[in-house]
């Protein structure tokens, strides 16, 4: 179950965004390296441990990325893992990996990278034109040739080269400001559903949870 804010807040839209990309790049890096080296050890147990590891490592990381959503785009996301048996460490075991969240923490970080790729050249994109457009009377007359071509200096179908001239094209850079704004929340929000989605509980991990609390609550009673 996540936050009903539907708006994230823009400052914290623009950083996750642009952490995305590089904790994509790691998170694939992580686990093409460590899944490809345990499947290939795992005949000699060697890789039996390091896929261990990669598991316990992946539940970590969507526990921080859980807050990460949260601290920065105000969607909290719960925990959805269901209480590990009782026992032996061979039985708790079991119990990660047939916990759906588990499968579906390592989807998502899998997902992150081609997200963040998306979502960089997107942000950047938009926020770099917006940027020029909107500054252009200010610094065209220390362009080459103290002026602005469009579309290139060798094809110059129009010339900036006086304030007046550039006022136009800072009318059309704060028109995508604002659409810039718009697309950076949305993208936000996109990505704060897809975390919840993955990260977060579904409706039959809800009742699983909720009848192991009855059935604990019950043999307490029992018990007492």
């Amino acid at each position: 179950m996540g936050s009903e804010r539907r708006d994230p807040p823009f400052g914290g839209s623009v950083v996750f965004l642009l952490m995305n990309l590089p904790l994509g790049v790691a998170a694939f890096v992580v686990l093409t390296s460590f899944a490809g080296a345990g499947l290939g050890t795992a005949v000699v147990w060697v890789g039996v441990g390091l896929l261990a590891l990669l598991v316990l490592a992946v539940r970590g990381a969507a526990r921080v990325e859980r807050a990460r959503v949260y601290a920065l785009l105000d969607r909290y996301i719960d925990l959805p893992y269901l209480p590990l048996p009782a026992g032996k460490q061979a039985e708790r075991w079991k119990g990660r990996l047939k916990d759906p969240s588990t499968w579906r923490d390592l989807t998502y970080f899998f997902l992150l990278f081609p997200l963040g790729i998306i979502e960089f050249v997107l942000v950047t994109t938009f926020w770099s034109t917006s940027l020029a457009l909107a500054g252009l009377p200010i610094y065209f007359r220390w362009l080459p040739g103290g002026a602005y071509y469009f579309p290139s200096e060798d094809l110059r179908w129009l010339t900036v080269d006086s304030t007046v001239e550039a006022l136009p094209w800072a009318a059309l850079g704060v028109l995508f400001i604002a659409l810039s704004v718009a697309l950076t929340k949305a993208l936000a929000g996109m990505h704060a559903r897809v975390a919840s989605a993955l990260l977060g509980t579904t409706v039959a991990q809800r009742r699983r949870m909720e009848r192991w609390w009855e059935d604990a609550e019950e043999k307490n009673l029992v018990a007492g």
